[in-house]
């Protein structure tokens, strides 16, 4: 009888280690491969100058952001996200959706309440950090300055994160408008990130605040700091 209960418990550990490289392992190649095929493709059918704008221009005031409508939920990437800090060729995919058939491929995903990318409000997305691709494993790194590009059809959006905050699951304030201040009416254009915390667990969430910068149409070509991404994403090489 011992030696049974020792042979299954044997067989429980191997079954649960193998869930844990799947989990943690495997996922991620599968998600990653994805993620990369989707953002080459969105590049693929971009239109506009791959080239940064001369570094001796002069500085362009391109007016109020233009704000695309949002697209119907499901697989339809509408726009990459460019986050340098965590590495020159971070480039991730942005979609309509925080549904796991959403979030467990292609990344990062909008909430159904959050305006579009450039919109005054929330632009709130989510991302999985530790499977699926982890698109969001390194967001504990962001220091205050840090650029976030997100890229659409329309152009380029520059924001800039602020803080970091750690808040149990159902903190649903953080997506209002005004990030926290579901009363307040939006006068800022916020970028909103959410993941689980700690990286290993998923018992609370980290919230990544960030504030528009700037914007420019996508025939200005993108920003310096990513532009050889871009490129390289549209000659599939991301």
């Amino acid at each position: 009888m011992i030696q049974v209960m020792g042979e299954l418990l044997i067989t429980c550990g191997v079954i649960l280690l193998l869930f844990v490289v799947w989990e943690l392992w495997w996922t991620n190649i599968e998600a990653n491969s994805a993620q990369q095929a989707a953002v080459s493709q969105f590049a693929q059918d971009f239109q506009g100058p791959v080239a940064p704008p001369p570094a001796d221009a002069p500085p362009v005031d391109y007016g109020d952001p233009k704000v695309m409508a949002a697209p119907d939920q499901g697989s339809t990437v509408f726009g990459v996200v460019y986050i340098p800090r965590f590495g020159a060729t971070y480039s991730r995919p942005l979609v309509e959706g925080t549904a796991p058939a959403q979030l467990d491929t292609l990344g990062l995903g909008r909430y159904d309440s959050a305006v579009m990318p450039g919109g005054v409000g929330n632009f709130a997305v989510a991302g999985h950090r530790q499977t699926h691709g982890a698109v969001l494993d390194a967001v504990h790194t962001l220091v205050p300055g840090d650029k976030i590009y997100v890229q659409t059809k329309d152009g380029y959006y520059t924001y800039v994160f602020r803080n970091n905050q750690i808040v149990m699951p159902n903190r649903a304030d953080v997506l209002a408008a005004v990030p926290t201040q579901p009363d307040a009416t939006p006068t800022d254009r916020f970028m909103t990130m959410t993941s689980c915390n700690p990286r290993f667990g998923a018992e609370e969430r980290i919230i990544s605040y960030s504030l528009l910068e700037s914007w420019q149409p996508a025939s200005a070509g993108p920003p310096a700091e990513i532009a050889a991404q871009v490129a390289a994403n549209q000659n599939g090489k991301g």
